[in-house]
């Protein structure tokens, strides 16, 4: 164990100064297969399937660091990410599925800390919000998919590599003297458990909050065997002897009998990428292009458009829709929307407003919400879940997203979505009437935010009836009428359009980032709280704060120091 926790340490405390992240590093890549995979291995088997954590060390997202001791960075979360796209849509026989690791001493010293220190800060934050959005899809598996998930942990598990375990439904320990669970950033780095270890130790596991203190700043040696089990840190210790043995009786028993189903395969997504944006056949992102409303050339480089063409067909049935599989545009749309909001975040980190527009025919788009609203097969009840959590994405991004609604739009059920998830939609007053936009029952409950709310019952919080009213008339509205139900923040004639939207987004651009990025976080989630809601919440504002702060990152900070022959040299002020 002592041989176990001064390797970990050395890898945690590797090279300071030295790697910098450059402002032109490659774009990062999103797709993947598992043919491809570098650090996971999946195996089914009928109703079960086995997860191997394996990371190669050579193997990282950049080569300025190694990842050793199962560290994982954003190469090795894409990975995870795809594989979970594949346990949903892929095998959706599975029933149960075993995560392990391939290493008996450590199974995972979590995120790697020299890709973390020698990283932008926006990368910083990027990472630990898409590995929260991995975790949280893990989670909606279990929840929507009946997938049971059961970690088995033997050897060190430290930081992110506990907050992967703590995704799962439980937790099974090696008690062999060597094996530990542990959140040590806090003590060893001066910084957060980035991945919603806090709150799901104490909301999730419901861990007694003197015991997660102690937890919390315990550093790398962590708790092992019975006591990490009475502390609720884990649910079962069993001895080396019969571990393997227990994990895969507990896989057999949650995994009963395979369902039969079979699944669809997901092919790449074909896309043109430039330094304009991507292209792709349901999705556009133009880079430096505010709809033709910004002049302001400055302005404008800070801004992209990012357009949804909506269906041209609609399948006959559910059977139909299956049978289109990654063809049928509920998945391949928002397969592609995705990919956008991923290069967003990290590949055109400057761009801070995009101009959210949709084109297509909406008595199309409405008869598809139809048969996604009515489900009929396990392919279309997954899409509709997927397509909730790519949504959230939007919701989570810190960008400004404005909606702008003009004839030709078909902001029309699911995507009308995007424009009640924008923070401000402005819709045209044509003269012929013809602008309008059309609620449906994916409106209604099907694609929740993360506060578990709809995004119309969220808009009408102080009325709710208001908007059930609304959903219950249903149909189409158009700019007066919409503005009036509250649908849209603003409805302006072709007159006003001219002088009003550009006048917006400009002021818009011209804003503190750092900001309006606090601002959104407060804003776009209302009413209740959940696990979800308070993780990005935090991240958001607290692990946010700390990554700039100089007692983490300043060269005399936890976060820098950790390896080196001095100690940190801390501001002792409490703010």
């Amino acid at each position: 164990m002592r041989y176990i926790l001064l390797e970990l340490k050395s890898v945690i405390g590797q090279g300071v100064g030295a790697f910098i992240l450059e402002p032109a590093m490659d774009p990062v890549r999103f797709q993947t297969h598992p043919q491809d995979y570098k650090h996971w291995r999946l195996e089914v088997d009928g109703s079960a399937a086995r997860v191997t954590m394996k990371v190669e060390a050579k193997h990282s997202l950049r080569k300025d660091y190694e990842l050793k001791l199962n560290s994982y960075d954003l190469g090795v979360d894409i990975e995870l990410a795809d594989l979970l796209m594949r346990l949903r849509f892929e095998h959706p026989g599975v029933r149960a599925v075993l995560l392990t690791a391939d290493n008996e001493k450590v199974f995972s010293a979590g995120a790697n800390i020299m890709m973390l220190r020698g990283s932008e800060h926006d990368f910083k934050v990027n990472f630990c919000k898409f590995t929260n959005e991995t975790r949280f899809n893990i989670e909606d598996l279990q929840l929507h998919q009946d997938q049971h998930w059961i970690c088995g942990v033997r050897g060190v598990c430290a930081g992110g590599g506990y907050e992967l375990a703590a995704a799962c439904n439980e937790i099974i320990l090696a008690d062999d003297g060597n094996s530990a669970v542990s959140l040590p950033e806090v003590e060893l780095l001066g910084v957060l458990p980035g991945t919603g270890g806090l709150t799901r130790v104490v909301d999730k596991r419901k861990v007694r909050r003197d015991h997660a203190d102690i937890f919390s700043t315990i550093g790398v040696k962590g708790v092992k065997g019975k006591r990490a089990v009475q502390w609720r840190l884990v649910d079962r210790a069993i001895p080396l002897s019969k571990y393997k043995d227990h994990l895969e009786q507990r896989l057999s028993e949650a995994a009963g009998e395979s369902s039969g189903l079979n699944g669809i395969e997901l092919n790449p997504i074909e896309m043109e990428q430039t330094d304009a944006g991507l292209r792709m056949e349901y999705v556009d992102l133009r880079v430096g292009d505010a709809a033709g409303q910004v002049s302001d050339p400055e302005k404008s480089s800070r801004c992209a458009t990012l357009t949804i063409r909506a269906p041209k067909e609609c399948p006959a049935d559910a059977g139909a829709a299956l049978d289109l599989g990654d063809r049928w545009w509920a998945l391949k749309a928002f397969r592609e929307l995705e990919l956008a909001i991923f290069h967003l975040r990290f590949n055109y980190n400057q761009v801070g407003t995009i101009i959210v527009t949709t084109e297509g025919d909406a008595k199309v788009m409405l008869a598809t919400d139809e048969l996604l609203a009515s489900g009929g097969n396990w392919f279309v009840d997954r899409v509709r879940h997927y397509m909730s959590r790519v949504l959230s994405r939007v919701d989570l991004t810190a960008r400004s997203f404005y909606a702008l609604i003009e004839p030709g739009s078909c902001f029309a059920g699911s995507l009308l979505e995007l424009a009640l998830a924008a923070d401000r939609s402005f819709m045209m007053d044509d003269e012929d009437g013809e602008n309008a936009v059309w609620l449906s029952p994916m409106n209604g409950g099907p694609l929740p935010m993360a506060n578990g709310l709809t995004r119309i019952a969220s808009r009408f919080l102080a009325n709710p009836e208001e908007g059930e009213a609304l959903l219950a008339k249903g149909g189409d509205f158009d700019a007066v009428g919409a503005e009036e139900a509250g649908l849209v923040t603003y409805a302006l004639d072709d007159i006003d359009w001219e002088d009003e939207v550009p006048l917006e987004i400009e002021a818009r651009a011209s804003m503190s980032p750092d900001a309006l990025t606090g601002m959104e976080a407060n804003l776009r989630f209302c009413g209740p709280e959940t696990i979800e809601t308070k993780v990005y919440g935090r991240l958001s504002a607290w692990q946010n704060w700390i990554f700039q702060r100089p007692n983490a990152v300043g060269q005399t900070g936890a976060l820098q120091s950790y390896g080196e022959p001095t100690t940190p040299k801390f501001n002792w002020t409490r703010t």
